[in-house]
Order: structure tokens, then sequence, then C-alpha cells
């Protein structure tokens, strides 16, 4: 097998991100559920802006917040997703461009707007979002590149990707490229309402084989297997799964195979602040360190240091050099 060009590629929706702070009272006054995503249309997502606060704009997508995360950890990361040839569209490419991250999916030069999605971020740092799709509803099979995939060690996929129907086939279509080529292929379950939507599917894509890492946090995991106990998901997917990785917020995170259960810390963190795109980062270290050989500890240990990082300012992009942080506390990646 030849080395790989890219350390991840990331397949998701490509989004910008408008974050606010609000108060519960806000939820509750728009019939929000605190700590969800939702998927709303245009004009929904025009009457939400309206009544929001003072927002901060910021390139976004799961996905596409782990590949950057590669790149500022110092490893090499491409991204596929659709965007419009608009404004924000235009943002979005020049963002992850501009980090190192190859992105050359061509936009959609009519239709629906680049997405966008609009998170409300409470005073305990939960965040509620609440997402239009716009141009990611375009990504379809013809835009999975073989050449890119072929030299990704990593396909990454957004459990968020499994809501168009478009967007399935080319995750199928990628990820029979990867396994075709050696490579591996890794999803991350995204939110637990999008696991109650498509549980059985996500199901079969593991007992399948279709996948080989799974990502996710507790909640999402206790919904994927329909039980209110961790040990409970923890056995079941043990029993049945890939590799997997769970994160578990200030208890840190525990990596699953068949040969057990590892339990890692959490990074320690000055203050919480957002944690938008703590998920997000936290992949993006796992990942990188998977993909360069590390031990499934020291991997985790890399997650936990990008998390931490991210969640303590607004956004889902990195403010710090991650790899600056990561020499900091031991991990080298060369």
């Amino acid at each position: 097998m030849a080395s790989s060009k890219y350390d991840v590629l990331g397949i998701g929706n490509a989004i910008v991100d408008v974050i606010a702070f609000t108060e519960d009272d806000f939820l509750l006054s728009h019939d929000l559920a605190k700590g969800s995503m939702r998927l709303i249309d245009e004009a929904q997502a025009e009457k939400l802006y309206q009544s929001m606060g003072p927002a901060t704009i910021i390139s976004g997508g799961s996905a596409a917040n782990t590949v950057v995360g590669v790149a500022s950890l110092g490893g090499s990361g491409s991204f596929i997703g659709k965007v419009r040839n608009d404004t924000l569209g235009q943002a979005f490419t020049h963002d992850i461009r501009a980090i190192g991250v190859h992105f050359e999916t061509k936009p959609a030069d009519k239709g629906l707007a680049t997405a966008r999605s609009f998170i409300l971020v409470t005073p305990d740092g939960e965040r509620t979002m609440n997402t239009f799709l716009g141009a990611c509803l375009y990504l379809g099979p013809d835009d999975i590149d073989p050449a890119t995939v072929e030299a990704s060690e990593i396909s990454y996929f957004e459990g968020y990707l499994w809501d168009p129907e478009d967007a399935k086939i080319a995750f199928r279509k990628a990820a029979s490229i990867a396994h075709a080529a050696g490579r591996k292929v890794a999803l991350t379950l995204s939110d637990s309402f999008c696991v109650d939507r498509y549980r059985d599917e996500f199901r079969a894509l593991i007992t399948d084989c279709t996948i080989d890492i799974l990502l996710a946090n507790e909640h999402e995991l206790k919904s994927l297997y329909t039980t209110s106990d961790f040990d409970s998901a923890v056995d079941a997917l043990r029993n049945e799964g890939p590799m997997a990785v769970v994160t578990r917020s200030a208890a840190g995170s525990v990596v699953v195979d068949r040969n057990g259960v590892q339990a890692i810390p959490a990074q320690p963190i000055d203050r919480l602040v957002d944690t938008t795109g703590a998920g997000d980062l936290f992949a993006s270290g796992f990942l990188l360190g998977h993909a360069r050989g590390f031990d499934h500890r020291d991997a985790a240990r890399l997650g936990a240091i990008a998390a931490a990082e991210i969640i303590q300012h607004i956004g889902a992009r990195p403010e710090a050099r991650l790899r600056d942080l990561a020499a900091e506390s031991g991990i080298t990646i060369s």
C-alpha cells in the first residue's frame, strides 16, 4: 500500500456557523431542545437570525472542523463538502484553504445558499444548533474524488451527512474506494437526535464493517443501543462493533475494542466558554494520532488537548496552534 498524502479526509457538510450567547429562557420561548441539533428551512433560518442577539460568524461544519484541527496539529488534511458560489461559500473556501486543508469540491452555481448553523450558547457553555443545510444537500457521488480518498489514511464521515439521500450514496462510494485502497473509514455519530433518526442504519454500518473506527459521545452511544446505562452500551459495542472512542465531557474518554476498555482523563482547562466543536476537535487529535501510529491512549490524549483548546473560546476553529499545545504536553507530531 502506498504511503498516504493526507492523514485525514473529512467528508461532510460545509457550514458557516452563526454563534450567539443567549439565556435558557430564549430556548424555551422558541421551543428549542437544549443541546440538540435540528434542521430548519431558509425561512426559519431568517426568522431565528432576526431574533438572536449579536452574533459571531465563523466557518464550521463538523468534519470540516476536524480536518482544520488536524492541520493545526501539524497533520495533513483534506475535505469534501458542498458550498454555493456565494459570499459565505467563498468565505468558507478561503478559511479552510488558508490553514492548509486541501479543498477542491466544485461549488454549486445555482440553487440553495451556502449552509448556515445558528448556534445558541447558554451560560453553562452548552450549545443548541439550528441548521439550514442549503447547498450541502447537493453533495453527491460525483463529488467524491477517488484519488483523494485513495491518498487518505483515514476517510472520516459525519453522521449529519446521513440526512440527504445523495450524500448517503457518496458516503458508501467513498468507503468502498477507501477499503479497496487499504485505507480506514471512520464515522462520528454527530448527535443523539441524529442517532434517533438513523439508529438502524448506523448499526448496520457497524455490523457490516463499512466503518473501522467509531467516534461518539456517551449520550449518542446510549441512544445507539437504546439504554440509559453507559456500561451496557459499551458492552454492546464491544460485542459487535469496530474500535471506538467515546467522549464523556469532563470525565474524559474511553477507547473500546474487543481487547477491553481504556479510560483516558480529560485535559484540564481554565474556563469553559463554549462546547461547540469539542467532539470535532477531539476527533482531530484521535484520528491524527491513529493515522500516525500512536497507541490508543496517546491518540486520545491528543484528542483531549485539541478539545480543551476549543472549549475555552467561541467557535469551533482553533485559535492557538494545536501542535504547540501538544508539544507542551509531551506529544511530538513530526
